[in-house]
């Protein structure tokens, strides 16, 4: 991520594990799927693998494994501590130009983002302003509120539990005069709020998949 100081992911992947990169890789290839994955606060607090007293494990090297399963080149970095959403957005405005750049396709091109991390993916979404660069929303809508002067732009799929008590849907923040190129949302019904994203549970990451990869 240029101009950005980054802390390298410091877990260990299973050997059969696809790589996880921390910024856009030298070599790109145009016909696989790029996805950035932006995850949520606790990360910058606590490090990979931290423990919420509410919501148990929130496994991030298992959720990065998951979305690479079925053969994305993932992108994610571990943000600094206090990380600005809108400068950070910034940041991954410029990797998906870099993409671009390189000559992957804006259709092949995914931001995904958890929580906090999907907040900066609805600021991403506002400033790219790239119709056909895809956006995953993962719990991103506090209380289902709108953010000010916050605009989603290009095809977005957003995911949310029934039972969080922190985020609800998106949908207000789509249906605005100036409205997404598509917009999909599911509901998913795990019983267990925020945290039902800190493990790559198959009701929200099957779904994700699908879409991500065309088959939904």
């Amino acid at each position: 991520m240029k101009a950005w100081p980054l802390i390298l992911l410091t877990f260990f992947m299973p050997a059969h594990a696809s790589v996880v990169y921390t910024d856009v890789p030298e070599s790109t290839e145009p016909t696989k799927i790029y996805l950035i994955y932006l995850h949520g606060r606790i990360i910058e607090n606590s490090g990979p693998r931290p423990t919420d007293i509410r919501y148990g494990l929130y496994d991030y090297p298992a959720v990065l494994e998951a979305l690479s399963s079925r053969g994305a080149v993932v992108i994610s970095a571990q943000r600094p501590r206090g990380t600005d959403m809108n400068k950070y957005a910034g940041a991954v405005v410029s990797q998906v130009e870099d993409l671009i750049d390189r000559g992957v396709p804006p259709g092949n091109i995914v931001v995904a983002g958890f929580s906090k991390g999907g907040g900066i993916a609805t600021r991403v979404s506002s400033f790219l302003r790239r119709p056909q660069v895809r956006f995953v929303l993962l719990a991103a809508c506090p209380g289902g509120s709108t953010p000010p002067n916050i605009r989603l732009t290009g095809r977005i799929l957003s995911v949310y539990e029934a039972s969080d008590t922190l985020a609800g849907s998106c949908m207000p923040l789509a249906d605005q005069p100036e409205q997404p190129r598509s917009f999909k949302e599911i509901k998913i019904s795990t019983g267990k709020w925020h945290g039902a994203f800190y493990m790559p549970l198959p009701a929200w990451v099957d779904p994700v998949l699908n879409w991500v990869h065309g088959g939904d």
